[in-house]
This record gives C-alpha cells, sequence and structure tokens, in this order.
C-alpha cells in the first residue's frame, strides 16, 4: 500500500477526476444496464470496477484497501488520460463520455 502523503495525493486526485456523486454514479450504473424489460439490482449494476468506484466513494481515507488504491490509480490514471484539454470530449462524443462516467467522471459536467 502506498505511504500516508501518496495516499493523500491519491485521495485528493481520484476525488478531483471523479466529479459524479455516489448518487449520480449509482443511478447512472443502474441506467446504464438497464433495458426495455428490467433494470438491474442496484448492487449488480455497472461494471466490477464503476461498482468499486461507487464503494470508495462510500469510504473514508481511513477504511481504504490495497484493492481500493490500485482502482484509484487506475481511474485517476485512465481519466486523467482521456480528459486532457486538446481531448475534451464533446456533448457529441456519448460514447467517451458514457465510458469515463462509468469510471465516476462526467466530462460535461464543471
Amino acid at each position: 500500500m502506498a505511504d500516508a502523503l501518496e495516499l493523500d495525493t491519491l485521495w485528493e486526485d481520484f476525488h478531483r477526476v471523479v466529479n459524479m456523486t455516489s448518487a449520480e454514479l449509482a443511478a447512472w450504473l443502474r441506467v446504464r444496464d438497464a433495458d426495455e424489460q428490467a433494470e438491474p439490482l442496484p448492487e449488480d449494476a455497472g461494471t466490477p470496477t464503476g461498482r468499486h468506484v461507487l464503494a470508495i466513494l462510500q469510504k473514508r481515507r481511513t477504511d481504504l484497501t490495497g484493492d481500493d488504491v490500485r482502482v484509484m490509480r487506475r481511474v485517476v490514471d485512465t481519466v486523467t488520460a482521456q480528459t486532457d484539454v486538446e481531448n475534451e470530449p464533446e456533448a457529441e462524443d456519448t460514447r467517451r463520455r458514457h465510458r469515463l462516467m462509468t469510471l465516476g467522471h462526467d466530462p460535461l459536467k464543471a
């Protein structure tokens, strides 16, 4: 696991790139997986990473596990790489926006 300073930085970076609230992310994961006949159970909605991001949002920093830290690093790296100023998704770039939203980042949110 990371040392305290690394963990503080990662915590801040994670909460900077994950700009959706836990309620917004939970709703998005359910909507994303819903079809015309059914909506998945909340605990089954979304990708494993999306569900893990949601779980991290509901934790305190002192309760993080090694798996949480790995997911946080991956999410920060992925969102940072896909949202640089030159490549910021446009409103019409729906697939890319939805992929990022699965990680808790809505590129159209201020």
